[in-house]
């Protein structure tokens, strides 16, 4: 495909994002409005930046790749995502009611709001915002490398700023209206690819036949340990991404935020299988390429009809956008909240000013790490069990054991990231990825800190019980 040609597309499809997030931002008068939508979003929007955000570079890009190399292994990147939206929706949705702006905020609340706690899972939770977003931009910039033809580096550099100037333009609103058209974009644009490549390889049976030599039609080439290691990373992942609990702090109520999770982890479940198939597709066409994340490209380029394929490939890197949008938001949001003095002293117009900047330096910093990586799904499995295992185990144990302690968060907090330092040091190859030990060693470390120094009274966790029941 001619590079000036997709790249005028791409440059109008931008334009054309941006604008439809002015329109329905421009009415924002405040840093709430601007971070978390005025805490008013409805049910449909809520499924369609979820959706969006799940269909999004993992699966275009690293779900894809993954089949292409290992099978029927590409659907556990969405079996595992799909579990995480479930039990997110099942276990947290009523942190909706406590009108938390971030997750430090909550994840502090279930101890105490110890003040030392609340630092650092907000610097925990940043870092994890960075690497969300740069592994956003990585993907994009590698879809976008081979299908344009142009410098890897290059590609990062533009991708970063496609997505950067309709967020800081229009905030939120931006990012859940635009993720809601392009959730519906993606949804077509695989399911087309899947049926097409299916339609060139000679069908169900020829894709299976083209795996059967290198026995990557087994549900678990990769092996068991693997396997379950990283279903169980990308559904941690959501469980402790801040761009998910964004949902929760923006929704409408708890009822909303829980009934649009279920929704789209089941729509989730249903398509974990499209990417495999898709991956293995295109190892049937063509076994040799030299960078699996280059599969879905290579497939649109190679079985779609043009019109079709342009529409495809934009929706790929509508997926790499419509994820970096929100964590890109999330991010900012622990910045100026967070790690800001200055938020009582703030007129609603400078919070708008600050979060906009705010954005600016952290999608600046997220390239920077972007511009360090070539490996997706290698880089996500390792951001993932190093910075968010703790993360999750925090959550976890806070939200429903009332003798967690602040010190045992910390604990939880250390002992899961080195951990998974150690694994990937070490025995990494027989995990396939740190999760498993990183989460168990997190646990562990937070039970045994929190009895040894027990405190003498425990935070009353029941306002939150008490909402979750309502809204079951």
């Amino acid at each position: 495909m001619n590079a000036t040609f997709f790249l005028s597309i791409f440059a109008l499809y931008i334009a054309f994002l941006i604008a439809v997030g002015w329109f329905v931002s421009r009415r924002q008068s405040s840093g709430d409005d601007f971070l978390l939508a005025g805490r008013s979003l409805p049910l449909l929007l809520t499924v369609g930046t979820t959706v969006a955000t799940m269909v999004g570079t993992g699966s275009s890009m690293g779900a894809v790749g993954f089949g292409y190399e290992n099978g029927w292994a590409g659907a556990l990147y969405g079996i595992g995502g799909a579990v995480g939206i479930l039990l997110l929706g099942v276990l947290f949705a009523p942190a909706r009611a406590q009108r938390f702006s971030t997750m430090s905020e909550e994840l502090a609340h279930y101890v105490g709001d110890h003040p030392l706690v609340k630092k650092v899972v907000a610097l925990l939770i940043f870092v994890a915002c960075l690497g969300w977003l740069g592994a956003h931009i990585l993907g994009g910039s590698l879809y976008l490398s081979w299908v344009a033809g142009i410098d890897l580096q290059l590609s990062k550099l533009i991708v970063a700023a496609g997505f950067a100037i309709f967020v800081i333009i229009g905030g939120y609103h931006a990012v859940v209206w635009t993720d809601t058209l392009q959730a519906l974009v993606l949804f077509v644009g695989f399911l087309l690819m899947a049926f097409f490549a299916l339609d060139q390889v000679g069908g169900w049976q020829g894709m299976l036949a083209a795996q059967a030599e290198t026995g990557s039609a087994a549900p678990l080439a990769i092996g068991l340990v693997p396997g379950v290691s990283l279903a169980l990373v990308i559904a941690v992942g959501v469980l402790a991404t801040p761009s998910f609990r964004q949902r929760i702090y923006s929704a409408r109520s708890v009822a909303s935020v829980r009934r649009s999770f279920y929704l789209s982890g089941i729509l989730y479940f249903g398509f974990s299988l499209v990417p495999a198939v898709i991956g293995m597709c295109a190892f049937a066409l063509n076994g040799e390429l030299e960078n699996r994340n280059h599969a879905f490209p290579f497939l649109a380029l190679q079985v779609l009809p043009v019109g079709i394929g342009v529409a495809v490939l934009l929706a790929g890197l509508s997926a790499t956008m419509s994820s970096a949008s929100s964590d890109a938001i999330a991010g900012v949001s622990v910045l100026v909240r967070d790690f800001s003095t200055r938020q009582s002293q703030t007129t609603p117009a400078d919070g708008i000013r600050r979060s906009r900047w705010g954005l600016v330096v952290v999608i600046g910093a997220a390239l920077g790490l972007a511009l360090l990586s070539d490996d997706l799904i290698g880089y996500i499995g390792k951001m993932i069990s190093t910075i968010m295992s703790g993360l999750f185990v925090c959550g976890l144990l806070g939200r429903f054991w009332p003798g967690y302690s602040w010190r045992g968060a910390l604990a939880s907090l250390v002992a899961g990231s080195l951990t998974s330092i150690l694994v990937m040091a070490t025995v990494n190859s027989f995990w396939g990825n740190p999760i498993i030990p990183a989460v168990l060693a997190a646990l562990l470390a937070g039970v045994v800190v929190s009895w040894a120094y027990r405190p003498a009274a425990s935070v009353d966790k029941t306002d939150m019980e008490s909402v979750d029941q309502r809204a079951t």
